[in-house]
């Protein structure tokens, strides 16, 4: 008998086959089928995952989290607990509009119990704090927080605070640079970060 390449707690129901090496999905969650959940993934208990949603490799998705149909997670990307998406903008019962994509970008955090309007996109590394209600696009390496969210600051592909004052380039504790251009936050030498 073959060994499985990723796990799969015995109490969780998983229905697609598209599950990447190294993914382990814990108790109690639900993978329905048409999901593609990639490789080196964590899926917590609770955690419901519907058809049509594609998640990149080295995702964690923490404990009593939904993904809805139209939701897309890039690699490395961090989901907290209990945080929400949604993928209608007129919810009614027993009305099915078709699903509104929500983009996850690379590396992207959502705190726990934050929720997601549907139609929007994170951007890359962007951190959202917990609780938050995220109503618009957030911009790459943004950091936002209240409700509805707002940006307050900035932080680095490590997490860490940046500090800008005025236009400057800056460089992380970690050794990245960063610079501002037209209110974006940009690496300043994006080399130094592919992998």
């Amino acid at each position: 008998m073959s060994q499985s390449p990723f796990f799969a707690h015995p109490q969780c129901i998983l229905e697609t086959s598209d599950v990447g090496a190294g993914t382990r999905i814990w108790a109690f969650a639900h993978v329905m089928k048409g999901v593609h959940l990639g490789a080196n993934c964590n899926v917590g208990e609770h955690c419901y995952i519907e058809s049509g949603v594609v998640i990149g490799d080295n995702v964690v998705v923490k404990n009593g989290v939904a993904i809805w149909e139209g939701v897309i997670i890039e690699d490395r990307a961090f989901l907290g607990p209990n945080c929400v998406f949604t993928n209608d903008l007129f919810p009614r019962s027993k009305v099915f509009n078709e699903p509104v994509r929500t983009y996850v970008r690379e590396g992207a955090s959502i705190g726990a119990n934050a929720t997601i309007l549907c139609g929007i996109e994170i951007g890359r590394y962007a951190l959202i704090g917990a609780g938050s209600v995220v109503t618009k696009s957030v911009p790459d390496f943004s950091l936002v927080t209240g409700n509805p969210a707002r940006v307050r600051g900035y932080v680095c592909r490590c997490g860490a605070k940046l500090r800008f004052v005025g236009e400057e380039q800056i460089s992380c504790v970690c050794g990245l640079g960063y610079y501002k251009e037209q209110s974006r936050i940009r690496l300043r030498v994006p080399s130094e970060v592919t992998q």
